[in-house]
Order: C-alpha cells, then sequence, then structure tokens
C-alpha cells in the first residue's frame, strides 16, 4: 500500500477540474494507455494572457490523478511564461510528497503542460513528441527525457530513474544506457560547477558597453530565438536603454512581451548590466 499525504488523497477522491476546457487554445497529450498512464490537459487564456481555465482528463493511477487535479489549480492565473516554470518537483511538493516510485506522475504533468503550451504557440500536434534516441522499448523513453529527469532532480541511479520516467522498468535490457547516460550527466554537473563564472567589468565605457550588448544578444539571446524561428536585432543603444527590434516568428508571437523581459532583458542584466532595460522599436503604422 502506497503511503499517500492527505492532499493526495483528497486530490484523488476529490479531483479538481476534471473534464476539457471548451474552444481551448492549448491542448497537451502525454503517455498512452499502453503504458499505463495517460493524461490530456486543455487550458484557455484570458484577455491578459493569463490561464483562465484549466482542465484534465487521466487515465492512471490516484498518484496521475492527484498530479493532474493539482497542476490545473497551479497554472490557474499564471502566464504562459510563469507555467512553463512549473516543474514536476513543484507539483510534488504541493501534494506534500509523492512516492519514489509514483513520481513519473509528476513528470507526465509538467510533459503535459508543456506539450499543450506548445501547441498554443506553433498550433501544431497536441501530442507529446518524442525527443532524442529511443533508449527504452517498454515505455518509448528517449535518452533526451532520461537526460533531462536526472538533470532537473539530480538522480543517481537506475531506480531513481524508473521511478520517474518509467525507463528500465520492464525487460531491463536498457539499464546499462541507462548508467551510462547517468554518469554523463552527473559529469556534465560536475564541470560546470568548476567552470569560472563570467563575470561583469566593473565600469563600461559607452563602447565596451554597446559592443558586450552585441556579444550578448549574439552568444546567449539570438541562438534561443532562432530554436523557434525568430530573430532580434540590435537598433540603439541610449544610456541604459536598448532598443532592439524582433524579427521572424517572434515579430508575430503574442508573447513578444514576456521574451522581451524574460529573455532579452534578464540575459542582458546579467551579463552587461543591472541598470539596463529594454524597449522593442515598432513598426510604424
Amino acid at each position: 500500500m502506497w503511503d499517500y499525504t492527505d492532499k493526495v488523497r483528497d486530490h484523488f477522491f476529490n479531483p479538481r477540474n476534471v473534464g476539457e476546457v471548451e474552444n481551448p487554445d492549448g491542448i497537451g497529450e502525454v503517455g498512452s494507455l499502453a503504458c499505463g498512464d495517460a493524461l490530456k490537459l486543455t487550458f484557455k487564456l484570458d484577455e491578459a494572457g493569463r490561464i483562465a481555465d484549466a482542465k484534465f482528463k487521466t487515465f492512471g493511477c490516484a498518484s496521475a490523478i492527484a498530479t493532474s487535479s493539482v497542476l490545473t489549480e497551479i497554472i490557474k492565473g499564471k502566464t504562459l511564461d510563469e507555467a512553463l516554470n512549473v516543474t514536476n518537483k513543484d507539483i510534488a511538493d504541493y501534494l506534500g510528497g509523492l512516492p519514489e516510485q509514483k513520481m513519473h506522475c509528476s513528470v507526465m504533468g509538467q510533459e503535459a503542460l508543456e506539450a499543450a503550451i506548445e501547441n498554443y504557440k506553433g498550433g501544431g500536434a497536441t501530442k507529446h513528441e518524442l525527443e532524442g534516441e529511443v533508449v527504452c522499448t517498454c515505455f518509448g523513453v528517449t535518452n533526451t527525457e532520461i537526460e533531462r529527469v536526472i538533470r532537473e532532480n539530480d538522480l543517481a541511479t537506475v531506480e531513481d530513474v524508473t521511478n520517474y520516467c518509467k525507463a528500465g522498468g520492464g525487460c531491463g535490457g536498457c539499464h546499462g544506457e541507462i548508467e551510462k547516460i547517468i554518469e554523463k550527466v552527473q559529469g556534465e554537473k560536475v564541470a560546470e560547477s568548476l567552470a569560472p563564472k563570467p563575470s561583469r567589468p566593473a565600469k563600461l565605457t559607452n563602447i565596451q558597453k554597446i559592443q558586450l550588448i552585441q556579444q550578448t544578444i549574439n552568444e546567449q539571446i539570438r541562438p534561443a530565438l532562432r530554436a523557434d524561428g525568430g530573430n532580434i536585432e540590435l537598433i540603439d543603444v541610449e544610456g541604459d536603454k536598448v532598443i532592439v527590434a524582433f524579427r521572424g516568428m517572434c515579430a508575430q508571437c503574442q508573447l513578444a512581451e514576456f521574451t522581451m523581459r524574460d529573455v532579452v532583458e534578464a540575459r542582458l542584466r546579467e551579463f552587461v548590466s543591472e541598470d539596463l532595460t529594454v524597449e522593442e522599436q515598432k513598426e510604424p503604422d
């Protein structure tokens, strides 16, 4: 018998927001009946771009139902960028914890949310797309998914990985490959911790500041935008005000305001100066 918290029992016996949102803005589907768990998440945005309603349909155990119920409660009222910051740990912590063997249910909720937001942004597939090469053929888990749960949850054993994403929970033929992935990720984390941290110059001349802003855009900001079909151009620098223009998909994106604040301005403040503000140059009407 699993040792469930009172909150898990509450959300299992009295799940919130069951069903489907009518005319949803985003739809995300993960899992499959063949693997034992499946989740469909739908949400609707309000005029301010915040999640006004979210509902779910889940096939699975008590943990799967409880985590899905909690997820809908957590994301209501959030912007999509804020919702994307919700991790499987947040879901489990909200419930007062989950048995280790059931942590994969919280990961499923996180993946459904990401799939739903991606569906809204791109208007494409609703199902969670597999990235990377399949390592666990029993449950269809890829090396990319395994690396992610290891990194985000600091996992150290094959059993840990199985608990968080089911990989290795079938025939066991992939255990050796999972161990190699664990060693790789843990080795990268050690290397990252030992690497020297970039430091900002104590004082910059105007030319140095402009050069560093352009370098940060080239190295830290543009690659992330290009991954989604967008781009950015530095227009001008007026004191501590940086003027940029979005190009490509970013120029048409409804989330440009959030990208400006949470990506562009945040990176420039981190690598150049905490005093910088960023404004977007608008095309004349």
